[in-house]
């Protein structure tokens, strides 16, 4: 059955939006393309991108041979085979030659696409398949490296598998596509081919960039903050983590709405309801702000619930330790070993979210109240860090802060000067601070591995008056137990 009959010039045609046919059940877009070359050339790069990135079940391309009444005929689909060309050309035949049972041959092509694509998924408890792009113009290549290695952990505790990594280096970012457009095709079409259903950009895209990428692909398109945002959300169990997360989202959502619109929970109505003339995309903002607004005040009420609690703590003269550090640097471990609480753990980014206060009890009636609070990371986004600015004002309140540092991780320099620069940035720089080098049951593994990065551990927790622990060996936690003493108790201990 004939879909569309569509005139061109010379220079090409433009095909209409397939909103009746999108992508995602089926694995091609269940229409074909015929389509004439005037000037008897054969299927060119442009066919076979429009074949690639349109998913196009079959394309002929029909010529015409000057002074011969005959007409001929090439076909081209896309393949499966890994590392080839993204599609099969048949050579030019005359067209009454081709003898081609459409039907049982796109079954069988779609079935071959559908396998390989499902012959690239590793896991089976993903809910989207990505593709990893980072572009940089800035920075060393290690530094490159390990942003996309921490993008790689972020997808793995959203439940994103990265099919791919495109990694890039420019002399400029492009302002429409952050990297060339051909390049952003390429990349378009192997996610096409892996089966991906996202594109997870490394660095945050402006609203331009967004809707340049989506015009060019139906597959999702988001950056690190929207990833970030999105671990957060599914993981805020306390009403203040709720109201802090959706904060941020729609701090981060505002700026990026689309003609399109924004599907909102709830519908406005009464007088005041809608202005004259008000277009959907200006109500939808409206409403984003004054929800905005509305959680603004009540995370004004949540704080001064906890200032409350804080000064109710202050009076009581009891110590204050506040657990900080990178994300996934085994915080909660830490605070679950030295309490024998049972806060949650689990080896992810973000595994914990909300504040967690615990009582740490010391010989001679003496206690302290320590909190757990959110990890830190490289690049948090700035809506993110806004909103989290009420949950760590319990670090103000505290008298010491624990930097609890992955000292397994070959990068814990560079995550001490990240949580150090996040702690300045909400004036706590100046807060007295113990560093604790945690995770030291990996050393061993690590001094295999990376004799080099061992022996960075070892000089920096002599350099920086810190303790060594395991928070997953009680036994290891003596010396910082003591240290703890000596810091709170010390005038009692000389007494003594």
């Amino acid at each position: 059955m004939v879909e569309y009959v569509i005139v061109g010039d010379e220079k090409g045609l433009v095909i209409p939006e397939l909103r009746d046919y999108p992508l995602g059940k089926r694995i091609l877009r269940g229409l074909r393309l015929i389509h004439t070359h005037l000037r008897n050339e054969p299927v060119s790069e442009d066919d076979i991108t429009d074949l690639s990135l349109l998913r196009l079940d079959l394309l002929a391309t029909l010529l015409f041979v000057p002074g011969k009444q005959q007409i001929y005929a090439q076909l081209a689909w896309l393949t499966s085979s890994p590392g080839r060309p993204p599609a099969h050309i048949d050579p030019v035949t005359p067209l009454e030659r081709i003898d081609l049972d459409c039907s049982h041959f796109l079954d069988e092509l779609e079935a071959d696409l559908q396998q390989s694509a499902l012959g690239k998924v590793k896991t089976t408890d993903a809910l989207e398949r990505a593709i990893l792009i980072s572009v940089t113009i800035s920075g060393t290549r290690q530094e490159a490296e390990d942003s996309m290695a921490e993008l790689r952990e972020l997808a793995r505790t959203a439940r994103v598998e990265a099919l791919d990594e495109f990694n890039q280096r420019p002399r400029s970012l492009n302002p429409r596509y952050v990297m060339g457009e051909g390049k952003m095709r390429d990349v378009v079409i192997r996610a096409l081919q892996s089966g991906a259903t996202m594109l997870i950009f490394d660095q945050e895209l402006t609203p331009a960039q967004i809707r340049s990428i989506s015009a060019m692909t139906e597959l999702k398109v988001i950056d690190r903050s929207q990833l970030i945002l999105d671990i957060f959300a599914r993981r805020a169990k306390s009403l203040d983590g709720k109201v802090q997360v959706e904060l941020a989202q729609l701090k981060y959502l505002l700026p990026r709405l689309t003609g399109r619109g924004v599907q909102m929970s709830r519908l406005m109505g009464g007088i005041g309801g809608r202005g004259p003339g008000e277009t959907k995309l200006e109500t939808d903002r409206r409403r984003i702000r004054d929800r905005i607004a509305s959680l603004e005040r009540e995370l004004k009420e949540l704080s001064r619930g906890r200032s409350q609690r804080r000064q109710q703590r202050i009076k009581a003269g009891v110590p204050i330790v506040s657990i900080v550090g990178y994300t996934n640097a085994g915080k909660s471990t830490l605070l679950n070993a030295l309490t024998k609480s049972e806060v949650f753990t689990e080896d992810l980014l973000f595994a914990t979210l909300d504040t967690s206060t615990r009582r740490l009890r010391f010989p001679r009636e003496h206690e302290v109240i320590i909190t757990d609070t959110v990890g830190f990371i490289r690049s948090l986004p700035k809506s993110l860090m806004g909103a989290f600015k009420a949950t760590l004002e319990e670090l103000q309140d505290a008298d010491l802060l624990l930097h609890v540092v992955d000292s397994s991780n070959p990068r814990f320099e560079d995550q001490i000067a990240q949580v150090r620069a996040i702690l300045r940035e909400l004036e706590l720089g100046d807060k007295q601070e113990l560093l604790v080098f945690n995770k030291s049951d990996l050393l061993d593994e690590m001094k295999k591995k990376d004799a080099v990065a061992f022996l960075r551990v070892r000089q920096a927790a002599r350099t920086q008056n810190s303790v060594t622990v395991s928070a997953r060996d009680r036994k290891s936690l003596t010396p910082l137990i003591e240290e703890l003493q000596r810091r709170f108790w010390a005038e009692e201990e000389e007494v003594v």
